[in-house]
């Protein structure tokens, strides 16, 4: 279900799937709150989130910004299972920069 040594709690799964549907205000939040961002699966997820959310906001007055957000409510019902999500470019550039 997760590449993760240890439980992923339901809280860990809620608070994915808010920080995609509520991006970037949740993403921010979470980078804030010392108990969540350091949860592996939440920081997996969050920074993504993060990413994305912004994209979605840079191209609000276009269809393409509403085409990302649903595209990240999905990312986060997928993340509300428990599962880990890859998303095109944006998984391996915040891995890369090490936010993930």
């Amino acid at each position: 279900m997760s590449n993760f040594n240890y439980e992923v709690t339901s809280d860990d799964k809620l608070w994915a799937l808010l920080a995609y549907v509520f991006s970037p205000l949740v993403p921010i939040l979470l980078l804030l709150m010392e108990d969540k961002k350091n949860r592996p699966f939440i920081k997996a997820h969050n920074a993504q989130a993060l990413v994305l959310g912004v994209i979605a906001v840079l191209t609000s007055g276009f269809c393409i910004g509403l085409l990302v957000w649903l595209y990240a409510i999905y990312l986060g019902f997928q993340a509300y299972q428990g599962k880990l999500v890859t998303v095109p470019v944006i998984t391996d550039f915040v891995k890369g920069q090490g936010w993930a």
